[in-house]
C-alpha cells in the first residue's frame, strides 16, 4: 500500500457498464465477476477472478491476467505476463469493460479525463468522490461546503434543464430538514456559490436563474 493515498493513481471505467466509476490504486485490486473481487463486472464474458493491479517491488504498478478465459488487453494487446502501467495506459477486461489507468501526476479532474461522453467542451468539471471542482485548469480552492457542493453537483447533473426551488431544497437539505426552509435561504445558497465560481471565472454565470420557476445550469466551452 503507498504511504500516501494523494501519490496513488486512478483507474477510470470507460466504454463498459462500469462506466463513469472510479478507484484509486493504493493497493492490490482483483477485477472479475466474483463477489470478492475489489471491482466486479457482472458480465459472463468476464471470469470470476479476471485480472488484478497492484504496486510492486519495484516501484511501479502493474497488472497481470489470472488465466481469463477471455483475456486481458493493454493498450490492445492482449497480456500473458505481468505489465508495468503507465499514466494513459488503457486497459481492457475481455470485450466487456475498458479502463484508462491514470497516474498520480494527472492534474485534470476525472470527468476531463475520461473524455468519453463529448464532454470536452465544457469548462467547468467535478470529481464527486474527492468533493473538487475545476474551472478550466484551475482548481477551487478551499473547496465548497457540503451544501454549496451539493447544488452544485445537483446542477452539474442535471445541465441546461431548469432545476425548481423544490428540487434543491429535497437535494441539499434533505427530506427530513426541508419543512420551512425560505426562498430566501435558497437564493442565498445560490448567491453564495456564484461567489465562489466567480472566484476563478467571472466572464460567465453559470447557474442562471428562471424567474418563477428555478434556476438553470450552463457550462461553457473554450474558444
Amino acid at each position: 500500500m503507498r504511504e500516501n493515498i494523494n501519490d496513488a493513481p486512478v483507474l477510470l471505467a470507460q466504454n463498459g457498464p462500469l462506466r463513469g466509476m472510479n478507484w484509486v490504486v493504493d493497493r492490490l485490486l482483483t477485477i472479475g465477476r466474483g463477489d470478492d473481487c475489489d471491482i466486479i463486472i457482472h458480465d459472463r464474458q468476464v471470469s470470476r477472478f479476471h485480472a488484478e493491479i497492484k504496486y510492486s517491488e519495484n516501484g511501479d504498478f502493474v497488472i497481470a491476467d489470472l488465466n481469463s478465459k477471455n483475456g486481458t488487453m493493454v493498450n490492445g494487446e492482449m497480456i500473458s505476463k505481468v505489465v508495468s502501467l503507465k499514466d494513459g495506459d488503457e486497459i481492457r477486461i475481455a470485450l466487456t469493460q475498458q479502463f484508462l489507468f491514470v497516474s498520480s501526476d494527472a492534474t485534470l479532474p476525472i470527468d476531463r479525463v475520461i473524455d468519453t461522453t463529448g464532454t470536452s467542451s465544457r469548462k467547468l468539471f467535478i470529481e464527486k468522490k474527492a468533493r473538487r471542482v475545476w474551472i478550466g485548469e484551475q482548481e477551487l480552492i478551499p473547496t465548497l461546503s457540503v451544501s454549496q457542493f451539493d447544488l452544485l453537483v445537483l446542477m452539474y447533473e442535471n445541465e441546461r434543464k431548469v432545476v425548481s426551488r423544490e428540487e434543491i431544497v429535497r437535494n441539499v437539505w434533505g427530506e427530513e430538514e426541508s419543512v420551512g426552509v425560505s426562498e430566501q435561504a435558497i437564493d442565498a445558497l445560490v448567491r453564495r456559490l456564484r461567489a465562489r465560481l466567480n472566484q476563478l471565472d467571472s466572464s460567465h454565470e453559470y447557474i442562471q436563474t428562471v424567474r418563477g420557476v428555478g434556476f438553470i445550469f450552463e457550462n461553457i466551452g473554450y474558444e
